[in-house]
C-alpha cells in the first residue's frame, strides 16, 4: 500500500523528489531574501539586481552554453550557401529602407520621428512617470491669432527701442575689435528715420534746416558732423544739429548727454513756437509734426543717458512723464524702455502694472512684452522649482501658468532661448530689428539676459521648458498656435541688419531625428553588404565565418563570467552546480 501509495502519489503529481543543489539554492535565497527585508533601501535594490542575474544564470545556464552553440552556428554556416547571405542582406535592406521612408514621412509631416514619439508616449511613463505637459491656454488664443493676422504684416522692420549711440558705443566698439558692428542695410534705414522725423517741406524756409537735410544723406559721418557744425554756426538753436553730434561725435555717454540737454533747450523753444501756430497752414502742421519728433527723441534719448549712466529713477520717471506728454506715439515703444529700467529696479509691481496696459491682445507683441510676462510668472515659483519633484508631483498651478508663459513667449520669438541660456554669443544689437527674428533676439538678451540672471532658478525654469513649445506648435507652419504662423522671410532680413561675423539663427530649422539617421545608415550599410555578396560571394562567406570566430573571446568570457556568479552568490551549491555542468 505504501508503495502503491507512493506510486499514486508520484503518477499524480509527475515530479520526482528534487535534486540536493536545488535545495541547497533555495536555502541559500531564502537566506538572501531575509537579509534584503531587513536592509536599506538601496541595499535591498542592489541585492535584487545582483540576485535576479545570478537566477538568470543559473536557470539558462543550458542555453548559455554559448561556445557549444558557436560550434553549431559555425558546422550551419559551413553549409550556407552565398545565395542565403545575399538574400539574407536583401531583405533586411528593403526592410530598414521601408523603415526610413515611413521615419522619412512622418517627420516631413509631423515634424517627428515617429519612433521617438512612441517611446515619448508609451515607453517613457512606464520607465520614468508620465510628461507633464500643461494644456494650451485656448482663451485667448483665437482670438489673438485672427487680430495678429490681420492687424500685422509678415516682415516689418522696426527702429530698436534700445538701440545704442554710435559714437559712444558702436564706434568705440570698432575701435577695440576692428569690427564694424552695423551693417549699411541698418544704417541707411537709420538715415531713411531721420529724414522722415527730422525734416518737413518748410525746411527751405530755415537755412540751418536746409543744411541738416542733406546732412541726414551723408554717407560718410565725418561730412555728417561737418555739415551739423555748419547748421550751428548758421543757427545756434538747431536742435536737429545737437542730435547729429550728440550721437556721432560725442565718444562717451556723459558728452552725448551734453550734446542732448542742448538739444533740448532749443527743441522745447521751437516746439512751442509751432504749438501757437500749427492750425494756419498744413505746412506749419508738419513743421509741428517735425518739431514733436525731434523732443520726443531727444528726451527719450536723455532718458537712456540717464539710464545709463547709473540715474534709473531719474531715467523712469522722465519716461513716464514722455508716456503722458504724448500718449499718441505708443508706436514708438517707449514703454520698452520704461519696462528694462524697471526691471533693473526690481520694482517687479511697477513692471506688472506696465504689462497689463501694452500686452494686450490689440496691440503688436514683442520680445520685450512676452519674456518680461514669462520672467514675472517664472520669477513666482523659479526658487523651489525642480524637474526631478515636478515630474513625481506634478505641476501646480502656478508652475503650469509659469510654464505656458515661457511657452508663449518662445513661440513668438524661438531665438531668444538660446541667447538667455549663453549656447550662443551676443553681438551688440543692430539699431533697427525683425520682431520674431534673430536681430530682436539679439538687442532683447544683450539688455535682459541680467534680469534673469538677477532671479534664482528662472534660467534653470527656461532651461528645463523652452524645447517644449517645438512639441506644441503645428508642423509645417503654416498654422499658428498663440499666434499667426511664423513668417518665413525673417532669415534674409536678419542677415542684412546683423554683421556678417555673427551667426545668424534660423527658424524652423529642425534637426533629423536620431532614428532617421540611424535607418538610413542601416538601409545603406545593409545595401551594400547585399552588393558586395552579390560581387563576391565567397569573399563574403569568408567574412561572415570570420566575424564569428571573433566573437569567440566575448562568448568565453560570458562563460566564465557566469561561473564567478554562480561561485559568488551559492558558494554552498556551486560545487554541485559546477559539476553538473
Amino acid at each position: 500500500m505504501a508503495d502503491g501509495g507512493g506510486g499514486g502519489g508520484g503518477g499524480g503529481s509527475g515530479r520526482g523528489p528534487p535534486c540536493p543543489g536545488a535545495a541547497a539554492a533555495l536555502r541559500r535565497w531564502e537566506q538572501l531574501r531575509r537579509r534584503a527585508a531587513a536592509a536599506a533601501p538601496w541595499a535591498r535594490g542592489v541585492l535584487a539586481v545582483v540576485a535576479g542575474l545570478g537566477l538568470f544564470y543559473v536557470v539558462l545556464r543550458v542555453p548559455l552554453r554559448l561556445r557549444d552553440s558557436l560550434a553549431a552556428v559555425t558546422v550551419f554556416l559551413s553549409t550556407l550557401t552565398p545565395k542565403f547571405y545575399f538574400a539574407l542582406t536583401v531583405t533586411s535592406s528593403f526592410i530598414s529602407g521601408l523603415i526610413f521612408v515611413f521615419e522619412w514621412w512622418h517627420f516631413r509631416k509631423y515634424g517627428t520621428s515617429f519612433i521617438e514619439q512612441v517611446s515619448v508616449s508609451h515607453l517613457r511613463p512606464l520607465i520614468g512617470g508620465a510628461e507633464n505637459s500643461p494644456p494650451a491656454p485656448a482663451a485667448f488664443s483665437a482670438g489673438e491669432n485672427e487680430t495678429s493676422r490681420q492687424n500685422m504684416p509678415e516682415c516689418k522692420v522696426w527702429r530698436n527701442p534700445l538701440n545704442l549711440f554710435r559714437g559712444a558705443e558702436y564706434s568705440r566698439y570698432m575701435w577695440v575689435t576692428g569690427k564694424e558692428p552695423l551693417t549699411y542695410y541698418d544704417m541707411n534705414l537709420s538715415a531713411q528715420d531721420h529724414q522722415n522725423f527730422f525734416t518737413c517741406d518748410t525746411d527751405a524756409l530755415r537755412p540751418s534746416d536746409t543744411v541738416m537735410q542733406k546732412a541726414w544723406r551723408e554717407r560718410n559721418p565725418q561730412a555728417r558732423i561737418k555739415a551739423a557744425y555748419q547748421a550751428l554756426e548758421l543757427n545756434n538753436d538747431c536742435a536737429t544739429a545737437y542730435v547729429l553730434l550728440a550721437e556721432e561725435e560725442a565718444t562717451t555717454i556723459v558728452d552725448a548727454e551734453k550734446y542732448f540737454k542742448q538739444a533740448l533747450k532749443a527743441g522745447e523753444m521751437i516746439y512751442r513756437k509751432s504749438q501757437n501756430c500749427h492750425s494756419q497752414s498744413p505746412q506749419h502742421e508738419a513743421q509741428l509734426r517735425r518739431d514733436t519728433n525731434v523732443l520726443v527723441y531727444v528726451k527719450r534719448r536723455l532718458a537712456m543717458c540717464a539710464r545709463k549712466l547709473g540715474r534709473i529713477r531719474e531715467a523712469v520717471k522722465m519716461m513716464r512723464d514722455l508716456m503722458k506728454e504724448f500718449p499718441l506715439l505708443s508706436m514708438l515703444n517707449i514703454h520698452e524702455n520704461l519696462l528694462e529700467a524697471l526691471l533693473e529696479l526690481q520694482a517687479y509691481a511697477d513692471v506688472q502694472a506696465v504689462l497689463a496696459k501694452y500686452d494686450d491682445i490689440s496691440l503688436p507683441k514683442s520680445a520685450a512684452i512676452c519674456y518680461t510676462a514669462a520672467l514675472l510668472k517664472a520669477r513666482a515659483v523659479s526658487e523651489r522649482f525642480s524637474p526631478e519633484t515636478a515630474s513625481k508631483r506634478g505641476l501646480s498651478t502656478a508652475e503650469i501658468n509659469a510654464v505656458e508663459a515661457i511657452h508663449r513667449a518662445v513661440e513668438f520669438n524661438p531665438h531668444v532661448p538660446k541667447y538667455l541660456l549663453e549656447m550662443k554669443s551676443l553681438v551688440l544689437p543692430p539699431e533697427h530689428i525683425l520682431k520674431r527674428g534673430d536681430s530682436e533676439a539679439v538687442a532683447y538678451a544683450f539688455f535682459h539676459l541680467q534680469h534673469w540672471k538677477r532671479i534664482e532658478g528662472a534660467l534653470n525654469l527656461l532651461h528645463c521648458t523652452w524645447e517644449g513649445t517645438f512639441r506644441m506648435i503645428p508642423y509645417p507652419l503654416e498654422k499658428g498656435h498663440l499666434f499667426y504662423p511664423y513668417p518665413s522671410c525673417t532669415e534674409t532680413a536678419d542677415r542684412e541688419l546683423l554683421p556678417t561675423f555673427h551667426e545668424v539663427s534660423v527658424y524652423p530649422q529642425k534637426e533629423l531625428p536620431f532614428f532617421i539617421h540611424f535607418t538610413a545608415g542601416l538601409c545603406s550599410f545593409s545595401a551594400m553588404l547585399a552588393l558586395l555578396t552579390h560581387q563576391f560571394p565567397e569573399l563574403m562567406v569568408i567574412f561572415a565565418k570570420a566575424i564569428i570566430v571573433l566573437l569567440n573571446p566575448f562568448l568565453m568570457f560570458s562563460e566564465a563570467f557566469r561561473k564567478l556568479v554562480l561561485r559568488v552568490l551559492w558558494p554552498v551549491s556551486a560545487p554541485s552546480v559546477l559539476a553538473s555542468s
